[in-house]
């Protein structure tokens, strides 16, 4: 057995050792109060205040030493500030460079001020998580609650970074003075955002572990949450390296091409499925088995091209180009051929041939840490404009000639321009696409294992969000100090070995984690209920044709950008995610109540309000969720083949299969109830994930 305390200690700077929260110590009283409890021998209440005040003597005692350091930082800066007025006077250039290493020494000072209350706070986050566990008490819920608002909680310093914030703008400043080209600005104040990507480095990285420790985000970050791709923002060298060899832009492309397509096709028949399904002899509430026979095909492709792209890239992706050409010829020709089957049949191989696992893996694996938050926006972008491209498409298929004995129709033409699509890609990528290099996993982490051991100490401290799963150091955590036997703890080499299957997979969910997967059905299901339903109902009430529900369901989804750019730049900036995701679950459910046929007559302002709320607020709730999700659940789910992309890709792809089989089933109780029946259960659901939502709020921290 490796000893983890010693690994811990590597990681502490020694000389504020004795101003760390004592996990060890927090860790034996764990077991002492809960074995009191189980002997019934100590108060509930009592041993709840009781750890509760240990907290509050570990947090103050480390925030006191963060206050202490940060006045030291800004002695420091002041007295360089003295110095620094000086020599430009004197235009001592040389001193001058000189002088500037010193205010990077205080910002490398600064990294680990962060570094070190990214450690306590992860320790904080994972004793609160233990005293739950082995207790059966939440004192999560009561530590957090009656610590968080309170005006005189020490909780709340380890959230804030006034100070912090204030020897950031002061090392800003003065570096950005000493630059030899200063431009035509007097001050940093002056400059545009856009030119402050000119100053030093250093700046860069506190700026980003700054925004890690408070939760902040912008566009770009909230948009590439939506991927569920970890980002690791400070790559060490060698891995940089490793990632550049195996990177090629035309190939990370063609991924994004694929995504793009693969949405194009899921939406380009929505709005003419119903009429498909009436062509054919069916009703036209059937057109929930046409849609959703895709979704239920790719519960099953999402595994095997998910364990595929832990060989290949290139082949599951023309595997997935020839069954999509295939799929979409047959359901072209099922008009002609006059067989319900043979159209099914083809949206169950479009479904198969579902290529968004490999798509996903491509950027989190190829793609460089400098650039795969952009990659990981682009891919959700790319999503995006295809669930809005797909309907418009729709709408401008207007056609009813026959050549060479084939229908051209907008029930046929779909199909025929996909298949087109998909030929083009496919030539396209067999001539462009190039297989990345695979390393040996023990050699990357080989490599990236080399530097200097202080750098990386550092490095490995800022790679991930305050109180979320910071792996190096949880895992250090979980062990350090004592080799007592602790049966609900992980061994060092489990925590490093993704799941190997979905049933080790499932008992890695903890609650937090299975209530954001019940959030993230919930949207998904209300989403394609809203969509998939769209023709029938507009149709049935408004007399909508094809033209109509193709604008109204592009207008939809051309509002995923703009919905995301509020959210991300400003938002996400004034609120916690969890209560973001709160409120996003209460609109989802206002929506779904609005769109209710209670009132007579059912109005198209009354609809297209009720969806334009449930689509907005669900949109919303998938980018806060996702982002929740990465963060509360185990870094064993970050990688290998069932990670938790391909858990909430099956959560999502199982509410679209469930939400359009209750479409086909309501459609037997006749149109007039149709509407009613389908948003019962998305009104069910969606209060059900209010609950769960409630139960494990304070755990979203």
């Amino acid at each position: 057995m490796v000893n983890f305390g010693k690994k811990l200690k590597e990681r502490q700077i020694p000389e504020w050792q004795r101003y760390y929260i004592n996990y060890k110590l927090m860790k034996k009283k764990v077991r002492q109060l809960t074995h009191q409890i189980q002997e019934g021998t100590e108060n509930c209440r009592n041993v709840l205040k009781e750890f509760s005040k240990m907290l509050d003597y570990q947090i103050e005692k480390t925030v006191l030493f963060v206050l202490q350091q940060q006045g030291h930082l800004a002695s420091r800066i002041e007295a360089l500030g003295e110095e620094r007025e000086t020599l430009m006077q004197q235009a001592d250039i040389p001193q001058l460079h000189a002088l500037r290493e010193e205010y990077r020494l205080v910002g490398q000072d600064l990294l680990k001020l962060l570094h070190f209350v990214e450690i306590n706070a992860t320790g904080l986050r994972k004793i609160l998580k233990k005293f739950d566990k082995r207790s059966g008490y939440k004192i999560t819920d009561y530590y957090v609650t009656t610590r968080s608002n309170h005006p005189y909680s020490q909780l709340q310093q380890v959230f804030k970074h006034v100070g912090i914030g204030a020897v950031v703008g002061a090392l800003s400043r003065n570096l950005a003075e000493l630059q030899n080209h200063r431009g035509s600005y007097l001050s940093i104040y002056d400059q545009p955002i856009s030119a402050l990507a000119l100053q030093d480095p250093v700046i860069d990285e506190i700026k980003d572990a700054v925004e890690r420790l408070t939760h902040s985000t912008n566009f770009l970050r909230f948009l590439g949450q939506h991927a569920l791709i970890i980002q690791e923002d400070l790559p060490r060298p060698s891995e940089e390296y490793i990632e550049d060899q195996r990177y090629h832009f035309v190939s990370l492309m063609l991924n994004l091409v694929n995504t793009f397509l693969y949405m194009v096709n899921t939406y380009i028949i929505v709005p003419t499925a119903d009429d498909y399904s009436i062509s054919l002899g069916a009703a036209p509430t059937l057109c929930g088995v046409v849609i959703g026979s895709m979704a239920f095909a790719q519960l099953i492709s999402s595994i095997y091209f998910s364990a595929w792209s832990n060989r290949s890239y290139f082949r599951p992706l023309i595997f997935s180009s020839i069954v999509l050409l295939l799929g979409n010829l047959m359901y072209a020709m099922a008009y002609d051929a006059h067989s319900l089957y043979v159209l099914i049949i083809g949206r169950i191989l479009c479904g198969l041939g579902s290529a968004r696992a490999v798509n996903r893996r491509y950027i989190s694996d190829c793609v460089p840490l400098k650039t795969r938050l952009q990659a990981s926006a682009a891919f959700v972008s790319a999503s995006a404009l295809g669930m809005a491209a797909g309907p418009a498409l729709a709408g401008l298929l207007q056609m009813n000639k026959s050549i060479l004995g084939l229908t051209l129709n907008q029930s046929t033409l779909p199909g025929w321009v996909m298949a087109i699509a998909w030929l083009v890609y496919l030539l396209w990528l067999w001539i462009s696409f190039k297989e990345p290099a695979r390393d040996d996993e023990s050699h990357v982490e080989e490599a990236s294992n080399k530097g200097p051991p202080e750098e990386s100490t550092i490095e490995d401290g800022l790679t991930q969000p305050l109180l979320l799963t910071s792996q190096p150091i949880e895992k250090a955590l979980d062990e350090e100090g004592d080799q007592e036997a602790d049966g609900s703890e992980e061994s060092a080499e489990d925590l490093r070995k993704p799941a190997s299957s979905f049933i080790e997979a499932y008992k890695l969910l903890t609650k937090p984690v299975k209530v954001q997967l019940l959030i993230y059905f919930m949207l998904k299901y209300a989403m394609e209920i809203l969509l998939s339903e769209s023709s029938v109902v507009t149709a049935y009430y408004f007399n909508w044709g094809t033209g109509s529900v193709a604008i109204f369901l592009a207008l939809l989804g051309l509002t995923v950008l703009p919905v995301n750019v509020v959210v991300g730049n400003y938002i996400s900036n004034m609120f916690e995610d969890r209560q973001i995701l709160f409120a996003a679950e209460v609109f989802t459910c206002l929506g779904v109540f609005i769109s209710f046929n209670v009132i007579f007559p059912y109005s198209v302002a009354q609809y297209v309000c009720g969806a334009f709320i449930t689509f907005v607020s669900a949109e919303v709730l998938e980018g806060v969720n996702l982002s929740l999700l990465s963060k509360v659940m185990s870094s064993r789910l970050a990688r290998g083949t069932y990670n938790g992309g391909l858990l909430s890709t099956e959560a999502g792809t199982l509410a679209r299969v469930v939400a359009d089989v209750t479409i086909t089933l309501a459609g037997y109780l006749g149109q007039g109830l149709f509407l009613n029946v389908t948003l019962l259960p998305t009104l069910i659901i969606g209060l059900l994930s209010l609950y769960a939502t409630g139960s494990t709020y304070h755990s979203l921290f």
